[in-house]
């Protein structure tokens, strides 16, 4: 299992969780993080363009080869 970890301030978090209310996509977890499941992801980005996260993060700040990303 691969994850990349991405360091976002707490406004970009709030700015994911209202980007992405999907929950097979994006969990929060106890601690605060965002854990983002990629191929989950990236079927339910299809079609939107720009993407949800590349438009808040940049669009080389994610490495699709990862299975999951975590934001904290």
């Amino acid at each position: 299992m691969s994850i990349q970890e991405v360091a976002v301030s707490n406004n970009q978090k709030k700015m994911l969780i209202k980007a992405v209310r999907n929950e097979d996509v994006l969990i929060q977890e106890d601690n605060g993080d965002l854990v983002v499941n990629v191929a989950a992801y990236q079927a339910f980005k299809e079609g939107k363009d720009p993407a949800p996260i590349e438009e808040i993060l940049g669009a080389d700040v994610l490495d699709f080869d990862a299975e999951f990303f975590v934001f904290s």
